[in-house]
């Protein structure tokens, strides 16, 4: 009995005692820390969300948590945000966000290794394209960003001048003044262009007037002045530009010169998923802009998924210079596809060119071509060629996997038109794994001696020619009835001539254009919509063979490595992807 209650006693000091401790560790262990009150967001951008607080004394750091949705969803983190040494605002944007989309943002606190319970929500969305709205009138002298968030016209002509940088963000749209004739962007010697879309937001370039209203030639067009090569001597102007004088006075159209550049490897920048519309105004007679213009541009500057829809002139011109260009399409062209001249030595992989019918040009804009082709393709013609056709540099480029349609029929070609190619003026190139289709005159215009010669003046022309043929189908090409692959000659001395089918394999098809394709609209047909075409060759299509897989001799030193060979002929491999999907658009108006 006595030891009981010896250790009843020794029990409830203890339990005392632990009770005490128990105690005093209660009054002492940290609380969590309280949360933050009045967390704010704002849309800074068609990808960005600016979220904002006011953190509290004492505080570690802040987690912001981010859920897409007004309602729902499931919240992740964002990142964390160290606090300021004082109480003060917080501020941290959160970038790489879906365009127009609502999002909810929380906020936990951190202090003494615990968690606040979370703040209250916020909610935003990021902006729209073109939510907002600006005018350019005046030229542009120092580096500048074009935003998405805005939809910008150009009101007159607007110069980016040398040094300056013009960057534009991708989604941005950017629209020629209908009202003031002939606006235009041109970029200058010793500028830049930074114009780098994506697929799923290119950059378009197109006519301020509504959709359903708008015509070929409502305004200019892209135009690109560098510092390349050119075969041309004394001061040369861009076509169209001086019909307010040479002065230079922002806004207007000065005259712009483009020759006499030495630097083969300028740099223009890039440009990229970018798309012009409805351009090709004729600020002079016979001197329409065209959808994209390239004055001896270096082969520094890059081109790539690059589409021209109904312009009034050619859809991709070259005067002189070096630019490489890949994966680029014309829709509805009103001249020339491709138009390269005065020394242009540079390459193009994967084009395609498509035309149906005509379309009516704004009035007043300028003309329809009379000699509409595919490929046009000269030396030096005219004023400043010293040497007449043989002035050099030659224009020698490379035009690989090309798919060239015309509308087959001779009215919307132009009287002098309906040539597949055009090749004159002592041009030469590399033409190669092409599909050529509906061209009323005929595939190939090998027009005058000093094209021949670029040859070696022979219709098998060596591996170290500068002018060769290869690898080419045509399709429905000549007067109905009458398939033509070379025009024929019609003078004494001879001003046409002809290359070897079999031996630079060109083919001669008896196949139909449509057939050759999954999709393409019958001749007179008036497609309304991008889904009226598909380029890739058709099952068992005979342009999905029959490619030049492997180069040699000086068409292989041209192709570099930029150009690769291929098994397929045309634009599209016939087991690739439709690579014109997703970023470009088809409209008639």
């Amino acid at each position: 009995m006595h030891f009981t209650r010896r250790a009843l006693a020794m029990s409830a000091v203890l339990l005392a005692a632990l009770t005490s401790a128990c105690s005093k560790d209660s009054t002492t262990a940290p609380s969590a820390p309280a949360p933050i009150v009045g967390v704010a967001v704002v849309a800074k951008s068609i990808s960005s969300i600016q979220i904002s607080f006011t953190s509290i004394a004492g505080d570690v750091s802040y987690d912001i948590e981010r859920a897409e949705g007004t309602t729902g969803g499931t919240f992740a983190a964002v990142t964390n945000v160290p606090a300021p040494a004082t109480a003060g605002a917080v501020t941290y944007t959160d970038a790489s966000l879906k365009t127009n989309t609502t999002y909810r943002y929380r906020v936990f606190t951190n202090k003494n290794s615990l968690k606040s319970v979370a703040s209250g929500e916020a909610t935003t969305a990021t902006l729209a394209f073109g939510n907002a709205a600006a005018t350019i009138t005046a030229d542009i002298a120092a580096s500048r960003t074009l935003f998405a968030d805005t939809a910008y016209t150009i009101s007159g002509f607007i110069h980016v001048g040398n040094g300056a940088t013009l960057t534009i963000q991708p989604g941005t749209v950017i629209k020629g003044d209908y009202a003031v004739l002939g606006s235009t962007l041109m970029i200058m010697k010793g500028a830049k262009i930074q114009a780098v879309g994506t697929a799923d937001a290119p950059i378009v370039f197109t006519s301020s007037r509504a959709a359903g209203s708008r015509q070929p030639g409502d305004w200019g067009g892209l135009i690109l002045v560098g510092n390349g090569v050119n075969n041309r001597s004394g001061s040369v102007a861009v076509e169209g530009t001086g019909t307010d004088g040479a002065t230079v006075v922002t806004g207007k159209n000065y005259t712009v010169v483009y020759n006499g550049g030495t630097i083969a490897t300028d740099n223009s920048g890039t440009l990229a998923y970018v798309r012009v519309e409805f351009g090709g105004y004729a600020p002079l007679q016979d001197q329409e802009f065209n959808s994209f213009t390239f004055c001896a541009i270096g082969s520094g500057t890059r081109g790539s998924y690059l589409e021209s829809l109904d312009g009034l002139d050619d859809s991709y011109e070259f005067f002189g210079g070096a630019i490489d260009l890949d994966h680029v399409i014309a829709f509805e062209t009103a001249d020339d596809v491709l138009d390269m001249s005065e020394g242009y030595s540079g390459r193009v992989q994967f084009a395609i060119g498509i035309s149906t019918n005509q379309l009516t040009p704004r009035t007043g804009a300028g003309f329809y071509s009379v000699d509409l082709e595919g490929i046009e393709n000269d030396g030096c013609n005219g004023t400043g060629c010293d040497l007449g056709h043989s002035s050099t540099p030659y224009t020698i480029p490379m035009i690989a996997n090309f798919t060239l349609i015309g509308c087959g029929l001779q009215s919307c070609m132009g009287a002098s038109g309906g040539h597949g190619m055009m090749l004159r003026r002592g041009t030469g190139g590399y033409y190669v794994n092409g599909v050529i289709a509906r061209w009323s005159a005929d595939g190939v215009s090998l027009r005058d001696t000093t094209t021949y010669v670029r040859g070696g003046s022979t219709t098998t022309p060596s591996t170290s020619a500068d002018l060769q043929l290869r690898n080419i189908l045509f399709a429905e090409v000549g007067p109905a009835g009458t398939p033509t692959l070379f025009q024929a000659n019609t003078a004494t001395p001879s001003t046409q001539f002809a290359l070897d089918p079999t031996a630079n394999s060109l083919t001669l098809s008896t196949a139909t254009a449509a057939s050759l394709f999954v999709l393409i609209p019958a001749v007179g047909t008036v497609p309304t919509t991008l889904s009226s075409f598909d380029f890739t060759p058709s099952t068992g299509s005979p342009i999905a063979t029959g490619g030049l897989s492997t180069f040699t001799g000086s068409m292989l030193t041209k192709a570099g490595t930029f150009v690769t060979a291929t098994t397929y002929r045309g634009a599209v491999d016939p087991a690739g992807a439709k690579w014109w999907a997703g970023w470009t658009n088809y409209a008639r108006n």
